[in-house]
């Protein structure tokens, strides 16, 4: 039987049909980099203090009603403070000046019983000031990132197996649906508890709508088009995406119109259903010779090729579980590698504001760095072995790391090797359980979250300010040495079956 490849190998790699297909099924990824950091303008803190009614101050201790903390070196106003508004009351009643006549630091505070003032020089409104996220119900800003991933998590879960169960193209438009749907409806919350459940649901379709597009591609293309479509063509338009929500941000400050904004373009997408064809490597895997061969055919008419009069020979996919559970136990290890890259770009993507004043700048140069990640990932890729590329990824990104406290952050390092694991983990499982199998990589992105947001990396913190930095180095060390055993995909053709799965070197 005839590799997959070669049966197609008449159409060519660069045709009509798969540029199509290559420009197409990146422009479905483009939604998921501003849908996937759309919080940190969505959900960003502006800056805060005490509501103080006018009730007969004058303007002196109007202003002198919020007291004056030093944070970080910087004199502000207290956030959840404020002086006790009938003693103010009583003292700007009888004429007495604050500072003057009256020594502020005694006076008794209390809690923002009337709520609070919201800045409005960079946003009109965030979810932080539409439902009061601060001081003592400040947990919920971040615990609103991790829902949003939490549902990028079940997302992927469910939407891996229907993948692999019921074709790329349906879960591949399925998640597009629910990601525009959800993303729009968000906009209509009325509560916190309203906005959480929707943003669930919607974070559902975002890493699946990711997935299904980068192997529904990789499964059409071949050779050097599904290296340049896997690493450089999807993570160009995701960069693009990414790119476009600063832009967005920029001219719509009201979180509302920012979600409506980012919402209802995609809607142009619908079409595409017509254009983007099934996995011809799925049908072939689910025996359905005669669906794939209309595609390649339909393909050949695009590329105005010949088609031979038989392209593929049955297909007898086994699923031999001791086989199954064998390889894919072994082949596990991946797991590892994408655990560290994915805790190194996520919690420096999600503090893109760090970088500069301005949070639109910093979302723009935060996406833009990561250009120059993916083309070099793409050379990487396309001339050196895999496991070279793992293990170069990890020690850069542990010297990066290490090096934190001498240079600015950068993501560059953890995004080449966040890039090659998913073009690495698509190269080493069979069709039948490709996408199935990055259900269990992307437990590792739950893991991150756990990590950065709950429990070992904030405690770190406590003891030494750059000790989760340097721990996360040392993850990176200890990776790269396991990599030693990952099996080698480099040059080799897509698995179509369970047996042709490439194995660890034990």
């Amino acid at each position: 039987m005839k590799e997959y490849s070669e049966a197609i190998a008449f159409l060519g790699q660069w045709g009509r049909f798969q540029q199509m297909v290559f420009f197409l099924l990146c422009a479905s990824i483009m939604p998921n980099g501003s849908g996937t950091f759309n919080l940190v303008f969505v959900a960003d803190i502006p800056p805060h203090h005490c509501f103080v009614p006018d009730v007969n101050l004058t303007e002196d201790w109007l202003k002198a009603a919020i007291p004056v903390q030093v944070v970080n070196g910087r004199q502000e106003l207290s956030r959840c403070s404020r002086y006790r508004l009938d003693v103010v009351r009583n003292l700007s009643a009888q004429g007495y000046v604050p500072g003057r006549d009256v020594n502020l630091t005694d006076l008794e505070q209390e809690s923002c019983v009337d709520g609070w003032s919201y800045s409005t020089d960079i946003y009109q409104s965030t979810i932080v000031s539409e439902f009061d996220l601060v001081c003592s119900e400040e947990w919920k800003q971040p615990f609103t990132i991790t829902v949003f991933n939490v549902g990028v998590i079940l997302g992927s879960f469910f939407a891996g197996q229907l993948s692999d169960r019921f074709g790329r193209k349906p879960v591949l438009f399925a998640t597009m649906a629910v990601q525009t749907v959800f993303g729009f409806i968000q906009a209509f919350s009325t509560s916190w508890i309203m906005f959480l459940i929707f943003l669930l649901i919607g974070g559902l379709g975002q890493m699946s709508n990711y997935l299904a597009a980068l192997l529904l591609g990789a499964e059409i293309l071949t050779s050097n088009v599904r290296v340049l479509y896997s690493s450089l063509g999807t993570n160009f338009a995701f960069a693009f995406g990414y790119m476009m929500l600063a832009l967005f941000a920029y001219f719509l400050r009201d979180w509302k119109s920012l979600l409506l904004g980012l919402s209802l373009p995609t809607l142009v997408y619908i079409p595409l259903w017509w254009l983007i064809p099934e996995s011809p490597r799925w049908l072939l895997s689910q025996g359905r010779v005669d669906e794939a061969e209309a595609i390649v055919r339909k393909a050949a008419k695009w590329n105005k090729v010949q088609a031979p009069q038989l392209i593929f020979e049955e297909y007898n996919v086994s699923l031999c579980f001791c086989i199954f559970l064998f390889k894919y136990l072994y082949n596990v290890c991946p797991c590892l590698p994408r655990l560290v890259n994915t805790i190194g770009y996520i919690a420096l993507s999600y503090n893109t504001s760090q970088l500069h004043e301005d949070p639109f700048i910093s979302c723009f140069l935060s996406a833009l760095v990561e250009l120059p990640a993916y083309v070099s990932m793409w050379l990487a890729l396309r001339y050196l072995p895999r496991q070279a590329c793992v293990i170069g990824c990890l020690l850069l990104a542990a010297a990066s790391l290490y090096l934190v406290p001498l240079m600015p952050q950068s993501n560059v390092s953890v995004l080449c090797g966040t890039v090659l694991m998913f073009v690495y983990s698509s190269e080493l499982y069979p069709t039948v359980l490709r996408n199935t199998a990055h259900i269990v990589l992307n437990i590792d992105m739950f893991l991150s979250f756990v990590l950065k947001y709950f429990t070992v990396f904030p405690f770190l913190g406590v003891f030494m300010k750059y000790l989760p930095h340097i721990t996360l180095g040392s993850m990176a060390v200890v990776s790269a040495i396991a990599a030693v055993v990952l099996p080698e995909s480099f040059g080799r053709p897509l698995p179509d079956t369970i047996q042709q799965m490439p194995t660890v070197k034990v």
